[in-house]
C-alpha cells in the first residue's frame, strides 16, 4: 500500500513539475514573440506618429506612442503637388501591369522546368542560374534598352527586368514537390494536353506561390526608383518613388539656401514632409499583406526550402 502511494505521489510531482515546465516554455516563447512583434510593428507606428507632430517634439523625444501635437502640414504640403498624385497613377499602372507580366514569364517557366520530360533541362537551368551571379553592368543594359528603343517608354520599367531567375527557381521547386506526378498521369489517360493541364489542373493548385511571386514582384516594382532615374526622364512617366526623391531633394536645397527664422521653417516642414512622404509611399503596397498572408507562409515555406 506505501508502495503505492508513494508512486502514486512521484506521478503527481513529476506531472506537476512537467506543466510547470510547460509553462515556462509556452511564457518564454509567447514573451520573445511579443519582443519581436513590437520590434517590428513599432518603428513602423513611430514613422506614423512622426508624420503628425512637430519635428522639434520628435529630436526632443517627446514623442513616443502618441502625437504631443497633431499637425497636418507635412501631407499638406507634399499632396497639393500635383506630380504626387501623376506618380501614384504611374506606380499603380506599372505595379499591376509589372506583376502580371512577371507571372506570365516566371510560373510557366518554372513550371516547364519542373517536368521530368523537358530535354535539355539542366543546361536551360543553368542558363537561368549563372546570371543571378554574373550581370553584364548598368552601361551594357542602359545600351540594350535603348537599342531596343525602350528608353523614356512606359515599357522600360515592365518588360527588361520581368525574368526573375529567383522566382523562376522558386517557382520549379514548388511545382516539383507539391503537384503530385500522379495528377499528370491521369490526366494523360484523359486525352489532357500538357498546357490545359497546366491551366486547369496546376494553376488553382499554385495559389500559394502565385500570392508570394506576385508580391515579391509588386514590392519590387513599387518601391524601384532607380530604374526609373536611369531610363525615364519624361516626367510624366515618372514612379511615385521618384517624384517623392526629387521633392524631398528640391526642399533640402531650398533649405540650404534660406537664412534665420525662414531656414528654421523650412527644415521642420521638410523634416515632417519626410515621414508623410514614407506614409505615402509605403502605406499601400503594405496593406497588401492581410489579404495574402494565408497564402505567403506556405509558399515561400515550400517553394524555397524543399528540393
Amino acid at each position: 500500500m506505501d508502495v503505492a502511494i508513494r508512486n502514486k505521489s512521484r506521478k503527481k510531482n513529476a506531472r506537476i513539475q512537467s506543466n510547470w515546465q510547460d509553462r515556462l516554455f509556452d511564457f518564454s516563447v509567447y514573451g520573445i514573440a511579443i519582443m519581436m512583434i513590437i520590434m517590428i510593428v513599432y518603428p513602423l507606428w513611430f514613422i506614423i506618429i512622426a508624420s503628425f507632430s512637430s519635428p522639434t517634439d520628435v529630436s526632443n523625444g517627446t514623442v513616443w506612442f502618441w502625437p504631443k501635437e497633431w499637425k497636418l502640414n507635412g501631407y499638406i504640403e507634399l499632396l497639393k503637388n500635383e506630380a504626387i498624385w501623376r506618380g501614384y497613377l504611374n506606380t499603380i499602372i506599372y505595379t499591376v501591369v509589372g506583376t502580371f507580366i512577371a507571372l506570365c514569364v516566371n510560373i510557366p517557366a518554372g513550371f516547364a522546368l519542373s517536368r521530368p520530360d523537358l530535354m535539355g533541362r539542366g543546361w536551360i537551368t543553368t542558363f537561368y542560374i549563372v546570371p543571378m551571379f554574373f550581370g553584364g553592368g548598368l552601361i551594357p543594359t542602359y545600351l540594350t534598352v535603348k537599342n531596343f528603343g525602350l528608353l523614356d517608354t512606359f515599357w522600360v520599367l515592365v518588360l527588361p527586368f520581368s525574368v526573375s531567375a529567383f522566382n523562376i527557381i522558386i517557382a520549379r521547386t514548388f511545382f516539383k514537390n507539391s503537384i503530385p506526378e500522379d495528377l499528370w498521369e491521369a490526366a494523360q489517360m484523359d486525352g489532357c494536353s500538357t498546357i490545359r493541364y497546366f491551366f486547369t489542373i496546376v494553376l488553382p493548385l499554385s495559389k500559394a506561390v502565385l500570392a508570394v511571386i506576385g508580391l515579391w514582384t509588386a514590392v519590387g516594382i513599387w518601391n524601384s526608383w532607380f530604374d526609373a532615374m536611369i531610363y525615364i526622364s519624361n516626367e510624366n512617366l515618372q514612379p511615385l518613388q521618384l517624384i517623392l526623391r526629387r521633392i524631398l531633394i528640391m526642399n533640402e536645397t531650398l533649405f540650404e539656401m534660406a537664412s534665420g527664422n525662414l531656414a528654421s521653417e523650412l527644415r521642420n516642414l521638410s523634416d515632417m514632409m519626410k515621414y508623410a512622404a514614407i506614409v505615402v509611399s509605403t502605406l499601400p503596397i503594405m496593406l497588401l499583406y492581410p489579404f495574402l498572408q494565408k497564402y505567403f507562409n506556405q509558399g515561400i515555406m515550400i517553394g524555397s526550402i524543399k528540393e
